[in-house]
């Protein structure tokens, strides 16, 4: 599964501005293939973009678009890079509604103009991004149908995510949850190491400590999955799936439906 609803707390950190992040280049072609939606993209089209794209390197925490605000750029996580969208539900606690990675994109897809935000945007996982101004974006979709149309579509998966996330963490235990995350995160870094603390974990799949703690405890004496301090590692991935709901699954078929080929996959 793509996305996690969780509740967390903002920290301090939470309101770092993305300007933060050091601006190192314009981007390669190396960096331009690192995310699976500009790499499927026609050379053509790729091309259209480029020349208004920058690279960042950012670390967790720091916030891509605050909710209020005009959405003025679009991002594009590369390789291991994650990024969540946030919704502010009372003081202090937002809740997390999808988590994205290199098979997509945060900012203004399929808006047809710069609008205000409705989610907060942060960096989970650290790592290399592509941005672009929104209103270059909508320019390059004006010249290029193909190119509107495939952000249309992976719309449509992103709102995927969000509809069967909230099936998931209305129906499915905390087990498969844990599961179907862990499978998800290694999707996306490529890697079976998972650099996140058990309180993080807790945090984003909206239930207390002490709960993953146990489902933890199951998962290791089950040699399904190791752990170090802040870190968990992948060991035996097929029986991890079994674990899992069939939620990631879904979301993988209606991407390889939808978007063949860009869903990252452990």
């Amino acid at each position: 599964m793509v996305s996690e609803v969780s509740v967390h707390l903002w920290t301090d950190r939470s309101s770092r501005s993305s300007a933060a992040g050091e601006i190192m280049s314009r981007p390669g072609e190396d960096d331009l293939v690192s995310n699976g939606l500009l790499a499927t993209l026609s050379d053509a089209d790729r091309r259209r973009l480029a020349p208004h794209m920058m690279v960042f390197d950012l670390e967790a925490h720091e916030t891509l678009q605050h909710a209020g605000d005009e959405v003025v750029h679009t991002w594009f996580p590369c390789g291991p890079a994650m990024a969540a969208f946030c919704i502010s539900v009372e003081d202090d606690v937002a809740v997390e509604v999808a988590l994205v990675g290199s098979e997509g994109a945060i900012g203004g897809i399929v808006s047809n103009g710069q609008v205000p935000a409705f989610a907060t945007a942060q960096v989970r996982f650290s790592g290399r991004f592509l941005r672009i101004k929104t209103s270059a974006l909508e320019h390059a979709k004006l010249d290029s149908i193909t190119l509107r149309h495939w952000f249309s579509r992976y719309s449509d998966c992103l709102l995927a995510q969000v509809f069967q996330t909230a099936a998931c963490n209305a129906t499915h235990t905390i087990s498969q949850r844990t599961a179907k995350w862990l499978l998800a995160a290694a999707g996306r870094t490529r890697k079976p190491e998972i650099e996140l603390t058990h309180e993080q974990l807790a945090e984003m799949l909206g239930v207390g400590r002490t709960f993953v703690t146990r489902v933890i405890g199951r998962l290791r004496a089950e040699n399904m999955i190791a752990t170090r301090r802040g870190m968990f590692i992948i060991k035996d991935e097929a029986a991890l799936r079994e674990t899992a709901c069939g939620c990631t699954t879904t979301i993988e078929s209606h991407f390889d439906t939808v978007l063949h080929g860009i869903y990252p996959v452990a």
